[in-house]
């Protein structure tokens, strides 16, 4: 399994955990939970082959939508519905971390293979980390946490700028990859630990 497709499986997976809390806690039916799930998993991504050009890959690949529901399945089991609001809010942070950083490694990857510049890369990597969970608090009529939180889409940016710099360099490989989605992770989890935030006008 290629480096793209590990990242977008733990992407897919951590997302649709994350857009299942979401639903919990927004109190929606079983129908809304599952399409919160589906559109945090699935949103950015689908923004992100239109934009390259191609068929999303959702429609067309099976393993796509069996990882989303291999997620939903996981924390209906593990019944995090029933835990308390601060724990689930605990691991929905963890989980959106995780999604955030996965498919910024995705948009990443995929901007370099298909040849654009800085710019391209850092939008496709910002949008696929960002787009599904956008869509998400736009449909349970939140702010979407992209725009309010600390070191949340900055953090997408972050990565997808180490990974063009490896890149140009010649020092991409699946290691520096991970050293580059572990820095990734964990600026956003001590940010929100620490409570870090970008300036903002008054």
């Amino acid at each position: 399994m290629s480096l793209f497709a590990v990242a977008d499986a733990i992407g897919l997976v951590a997302f649709s955990v994350s857009g299942f809390l979401m639903g919990v806690r927004k109190g929606l039916d079983l129908l809304g939970v599952v399409i919160a799930a589906f559109l945090t998993a699935l949103g950015g991504g689908i923004m992100r082959d239109v934009i390259v050009g191609r068929t999303p890959v959702a429609f067309i690949e099976s393993s796509v939508l069996l990882y989303v529901i291999a997620g939903i399945v996981a924390a209906f089991l593990l019944r995090l519905q029933r835990r308390e609001q601060i724990e689930r809010y605990t691991l929905f942070i963890l989980m959106d971390s995780i999604g955030l950083v996965a498919f910024a490694v995705t948009g990443a990857l995929l901007g370099l293979s298909t040849g654009f510049n800085l710019f391209g890369v850092l939008l496709l990597a910002f949008i696929t980390a960002v787009g599904g969970g956008m869509l998400r608090d736009i449909m349970v009529n939140e702010v979407p946490i992209v725009l309010t939180s600390d070191f949340y889409g900055s953090v997408a940016l972050l990565a997808a700028f180490l990974i063009w710099g490896l890149h140009a360099l010649h020092a991409l490989n699946s290691w520096t990859l991970l050293c580059v989605a572990l820095i990734a992770l964990a600026t956003r989890l001590v940010a929100y630990r620490r409570g870090w935030k970008l300036p903002r006008f008054r």
